[in-house]
């Protein structure tokens, strides 16, 4: 396995401005993916990539190195997942090292710890687009969820003949933590067109994802509260 590490940071954030260089429990909240990171791979291989000339100093100061910035083009709310992982496979590429996987940590999952990563490496294999990982979802489609027909009615939005919610099938989402993506599928197709993709499972506290003030303020209340559990 020749792994290449893309943590995307990009400077705008609307939800919880300058996020991931704001300080939870002591220290940017990027630290967190970074040291992870740092316990599985060796630092030549991981790349932040990022549009900000704050985030990148805010990088360095833990020795690790951030070789380019990003095109701004790449940093806009329209900009997709897509083109800044291949913009920093081609980087790789054109510095001399091939990988064939590649390692998308997004430094919005502070909880998600080295463990957490090699053990979803343990489940990739040749002949796999992604191994993911998910969380069990309490918006069930079989249960919760409703769409609206042409009538203007609410109907499942899965059918089912379910009564109790102990009896739904599982249902998985995608938790934001860990993405180890097959290079050369990813060269073929962009990630939502993947079908041979492998689940890894986490519970709720290590999938917890900072995307607004709640969240932020949710997990505040992990670290200080010291509830955080593996």
């Amino acid at each position: 396995m020749k792994p290449l590490v893309i943590i995307p940071a990009r400077g705008g954030s609307k939800g919880v401005p300058r996020k991931n260089i704001k300080e939870l429990g002591g220290k940017p909240l990027i630290y967190y993916t970074i040291e992870a990171a740092r316990e599985v791979f060796e630092d030549k291989h991981i790349i932040v990539s990022t549009d900000d000339e704050e985030i990148k100093a805010v990088v360095e100061k833990t020795g690790l190195k951030v070789p380019f910035t990003r095109p701004a083009i790449l940093a806009t709310d329209e900009a997709g997942t897509h083109e800044v992982l291949m913009h920093a496979i081609k980087f790789s590429e054109e510095n001399g090292y091939h990988p064939d996987v590649l390692i998308l940590l997004q430094p919005t999952s502070p909880f998600r710890t080295e463990t957490h990563i090699k053990e979803a490496l343990a489940l990739y294999h040749d002949g796999l687009d992604m191994v993911v990982s998910v969380k069990e979802t309490k918006s069930n489609p079989y249960y919760v969820l409703f769409e609206e027909d042409k009538n203007g009615y609410l109907r499942k939005s899965k059918e089912g003949d379910f009564t109790r919610r102990q009896d739904v099938p599982k249902v998985w989402e995608y938790n934001g933590s860990i993405y180890i993506i097959s290079i050369n599928s990813l060269k073929k197709n962009p990630l939502h067109s993947f079908k041979k993709i492998r689940k890894f499972v986490m519970n709720d506290f290590s999938s917890h994802d900072i995307d607004n003030q709640i969240d932020w303020l949710s997990a505040e209340s992990i670290i200080f509260g010291n509830v955080l559990k593996s």
